[in-house]
């Protein structure tokens, strides 16, 4: 036994993406991007996107449902799209900053809107307009200590190289990111240490990545190199241009269990798990694992090698792992291989778990688990970049939000990652929690599943005054970093190994 302590240098914080917090989407010459035509749900209703054919009909569809070839997404005024609005922090940035450093937060994880940068995605010159509001965001987080982390590339692309090109698989794409990544790191290179290149590439498809087309493993596995090979070049000229900044990108990690001890069960995980880390290895080890041939032969996919692509996967492998992970799941052998968006198997729930109120299971184990399987893949250093519990917030009359449960869960983890770092001598970076300012939900589009420390008035349709609230989480984590994760040991039990 001994005492455990988080290190003083460990970085506590939260983390947004624009297209679910941002808005603004009439400011500063910001062009749409493919989330924008993705409606408002809930648990029960899948989310919609909106689109029109060559012939100029107009339909609707499931979000994550293949789109007919020649589909363009559209605006339709009989939907509400929550990503043009969001929650607004595009007016709010300095506001929710400084609600963060007050808290006690030392760094800050947002992403880019490309179009924001270039409004088509294939322009020379970037916009200044946009350039200059995100160097605002960083140099507000620089003026309360605060590091940022910027996620370049987050779940979407121009509507213009989804339309015209098909997005990640068109190659010239890569050359179009590239761009963006030249015009952010001239103009913050100076300012920020940390940049992912993308976020839960292992997940990414469908119209937001891939324009329209009818999607299918081919298509996975071709968009998938390219942004491999994307994220190389952007890895190389970080270093050459911006000394001493790390480059990481983000994995969907959370794990899945075998349900028994069965052999089959407990190797149908390793083939699950290998889903993961075929994404993780081309990054992080610079080339396809020997196991990806037959998993590319499964579904008879190829990649589209080009001279050279080879050696760049090599010279750009990236500097740090960061993952999200909410949940853990379970496989067995009779699992099915099924397609839902991304190559996965059909996780079942794990019976010794409780689940929240949109059936996660809660399982503060898990980011220890997943700690430890990553560092002893790749002994590179991690940054946990999202993790949270979504959950139905209650305000009372004043707005106020008694969030005892998401406390609860935060210990519960925290207590995780710091025998990680303590008693498996992890290198951790540091900690982001998802949504640490409340805002609209990827899966179902609603306000009604919140993540935050920070309550926003605003309801699943947008209204509402938008007027930020601390939640009792806050003030528990704002006495959670004053004393460095002291508090813990006040439960008696942080120092179970």
């Amino acid at each position: 036994m001994k005492h455990l302590s988080f290190p003083k240098n460990f970085l506590w914080g939260g983390a947004i993406a624009d297209f679910q917090a941002e808005g603004g989407y009439t400011e500063s010459g910001r062009g749409l991007v493919t989330l924008d035509f993705v409606t408002q749900g809930t648990k029960d209703e899948p989310r919609k996107i909106t689109y029109m054919l060559p012939d100029g009909s107009k339909h609707v569809s499931d979000f994550r449902a293949p789109l007919p070839d020649g589909a363009k997404g559209y605006l339709d005024p009989n939907y509400y799209y929550p990503s043009l609005n969001a929650v607004d922090f595009y007016h709010h940035y300095k506001e929710d900053i400084r609600l963060m450093a007050e808290m006690g937060c030392t760094t800050f994880r947002f992403s880019i809107c490309w179009t924001r940068i270039f409004p088509r995605g294939d322009e020379e010159i970037p916009n200044e307009d946009g350039l200059k509001f995100y160097e605002n965001i960083v140099d507000e987080c620089l003026k309360y200590g605060i590091e940022p982390l910027i996620t370049i590339c987050h779940d979407e692309i121009p509507v213009y190289l989804a339309d015209t090109i098909h997005g990640w698989l068109d190659r010239k794409t890569i050359d179009y990111y590239l761009n963006l990544c030249k015009a952010l790191f001239n103009r913050l290179g100076s300012k920020v240490k940390y940049w992912l290149t993308f976020n839960e590439i292992n997940t990414l498809n469908g119209y937001e990545m891939f324009g329209c087309t009818q999607r299918d493993h081919k298509v996975r596995f071709i968009g998938a190199h390219h942004m491999f090979i994307a994220s190389a070049l952007a890895v190389k000229m970080c270093h050459e241009m911006i000394p001493g900044a790390k480059v990481g990108a983000m994995f969907a990690s959370s794990p899945c269990y075998p349900l028994t001890c069965k052999p089959e069960d407990v190797f149908m995980q390793l083939q699950a798990r290998r889903r993961t880390w075929l994404y993780a290895d081309v990054m992080m080890r610079g080339y396809y694992p020997g196991y990806a041939e037959t998993i590319l032969e499964y579904y008879d996919a190829q990649i589209p090698w080009q001279d050279g692509d080879k050696e760049i996967l090599k010279e750009g492998t990236l500097d740090f792992y960061s993952f999200s992970c909410y949940r853990s799941t379970t496989v067995n052998k009779d699992s099915s291989f099924k397609y839902q968006g991304v190559e996965t198997l059909c996780f079942d729930q794990n019976p010794y778990l409780p689940n929240t109120n949109w059936g996660w299971p809660v399982d503060p184990m898990s980011l220890r688990y997943v700690l430890n399987e990553v560092y002893d893949r790749y002994q590179k250093p991690i940054f946990i970049v999202e993790n949270g519990m979504g959950e139905i917030d209650i305000p009372d009359e004043n707005g106020f939000v008694n969030d005892t449960y998401r406390i609860e869960y935060l210990k519960k983890h925290f207590k995780e990652i710091r025998k990680a770092v303590c008693l498996d001598h992890v290198d951790v970076i540091g900690y982001t929690m998802w949504g640490c300012i409340d805002l609209v939900s990827l899966g179902t589009g609603e306000m009604k599943k919140r993540y935050g420390w920070i309550y926003v008035d605003m309801d699943d349709l947008g209204n509402g005054t938008k007027r930020r609230i601390p939640k009792a989480s806050y003030y528990w984590m704002q006495k959670f970093l004053k004393s460095n994760g002291e508090i813990l040991d006040q439960d008696n039990d942080a120092l179970i190994i």
